[in-house]
């Protein structure tokens, strides 16, 4: 299929874009990297009036620490994330999550701000951004707002970002130097998007023992959820085998997963508990100082 018609604008200066945003409203919709959006066009399930090419707006492709967090433009491409040294450093898990996102071209095209506020609910941008706490830049004409993930995405692909904004910017706080992380995903082929993903962060106190653990799932609702495991993974506790079980089956029991026409919610469920055993696994290994 092809796009219904539209009228094309490509401006040149972050103003002017706020500009066409304003004055076109809900018949407007501004395009980064495509690789969403796109499809959704020729499908013809997005009609706007009004296309806004954001590409030739180079002041919001960068990656920068700022005031202790690790700061990345809307308009960066995936590519960039997953292997800038800057995120490499600050947010490892960030750049693992990216690298997996499609295939290399998708990857060259797709945006982290199109990924955000396109708000797949199986996305791994979303997925990184709400267990980390990220926040959220929001511009327009009338100012600019900085939106805590949790209130950010408000369902499938709906986001708090108004008529004449947009995202300019994400704030990532810095992983401690020896904290333990994990991706993982399970996806019909290499490149889909996942069925089932979930991304852990964790520290260890110089005893080796639990002093904190984060988790959260993409895929199992209808935004990324973050996960309160703290009534089985108790500061002080010492992971083993037997704990990382425990975990697993509590957390995949804790998710709410809906039946679709294909895969059952039973299904996800027992995905996500080896989802989860392999993550806590790997972060382990990575917390202690080893090989992952």
């Amino acid at each position: 299929m092809k796009p219904a018609s539209f009228d094309y604008h490509r401006p040149q200066t972050l103003e002017a874009a706020f500009g066409l945003l304003a004055r076109y409203g809900d018949r407007a919709k501004p395009i980064a990297g495509g690789q969403s959006l796109g499809p959704m066009l020729n499908m013809r399930l997005a009609r706007p009036e009004h296309l806004i090419d954001l590409n030739d707006l180079v002041e919001l492709d960068f990656v920068r620490m700022s005031d202790g967090a690790l700061e990345i433009g809307a308009m960066t491409r995936h590519q960039r994330v997953a292997t800038a040294p800057e995120v490499r450093r600050a947010h490892p898990l960030l750049a693992a999550a990216a690298a997996t996102i499609g295939h290399y071209a998708i990857r060259q095209r797709g945006t982290l701000g199109g990924s955000l506020v396109h708000a797949d609910p199986a996305a791994q941008m979303p997925l990184i951004a709400v267990l980390g706490g990220a926040k959220i830049v929001v511009r327009g004409l009338s100012g600019q707002r900085e939106i805590n993930t949790v209130d950010f995405f408000r369902s499938v692909m709906t986001v708090d970002v108004g008529y004449g904004e947009m995202v300019t910017s994400v704030r990532f706080p810095q992983l401690p130097a020896n904290s333990g992380w994990a991706f993982e995903l399970f996806s019909r082929r290499r490149g889909d998007f996942a069925i089932v993903a979930v991304a852990v962060t964790l520290l260890l106190d110089s005893d080796g023992r639990l002093a904190s653990l984060e988790m959260a799932f993409g895929g199992v609702g209808s935004v990324p959820l973050r996960l309160d495991v703290s009534a089985v993974a108790e500061v002080g506790a010492m992971p083993s085998g037997k704990w990382i079980a425990g975990v697993s089956n509590f957390a995949a029991q804790s998710i709410s997963p809906e039946d679709s026409a294909s895969i059952p919610a039973a299904f996800r469920r027992d995905v996500a508990a080896s989802l989860v055993e392999k993550a806590l696994a790997t972060a382990l290994t990575r917390a202690r100082g080893e090989t992952a």
